[in-house]
């Protein structure tokens, strides 16, 4: 397996897990919710059940950022390379291993570090569109894009 389809299925991986947590987070106040009966404590019931409510609208944001997650890894096309920076492309620069993808964070392929970062992110906005050779500074240090796959 090449290290694209590698980063690619960790990245599928890490938003099933946050789909199933926030599934689960959902069904898990839900059942609360139904579980709570009018106590003679009214105020407190009330209050417990707002805190339920922010809960879930809170959840209902999540399981809307993972839906654009999923589209989004749908929309890479992990077979093909680009001699530019674009989504999907795995990015060496001389300090630091890219994967133009979603916002993972660390991902590690053969003991080999890789940041799966959005395109939107900072980084993703400096070298979207660059091609091997090219450089750019980030946090004060200059990279230079080495390879692109």
């Amino acid at each position: 397996m090449n290290i694209k389809e590698e980063l690619y299925k960790q990245c599928e991986s890490y938003v099933n897990k946050r789909l199933q947590t926030v599934e689960e987070t959902i069904a898990s106040h839900q059942k609360s919710l139904q579980s709570e009966t009018k106590s003679s404590a009214g105020d407190k019931h009330e209050t417990g059940r707002a805190m339920l409510q922010l809960e879930m609208e809170k959840a209902s944001q999540q399981l809307s950022g993972i839906a654009q997650m999923k589209e989004v890894l749908a929309k890479l096309k992990i077979e093909i390379t680009s001699e530019v920076v674009c989504l999907g492309s795995v990015v060496e620069t001389s300090t630091t291993n890219y994967f133009i993808s979603i916002s993972v964070g660390l991902l590690m392929v053969d003991n080999k570090k890789y940041f799966a970062i959005s395109p939107s992110s900072p980084i993703g906005k400096l070298i979207l569109g660059k091609k091997i050779g090219e450089s750019f500074d980030f946090n004060g240090a200059k990279n230079t894009i080495k390879k692109i796959f």
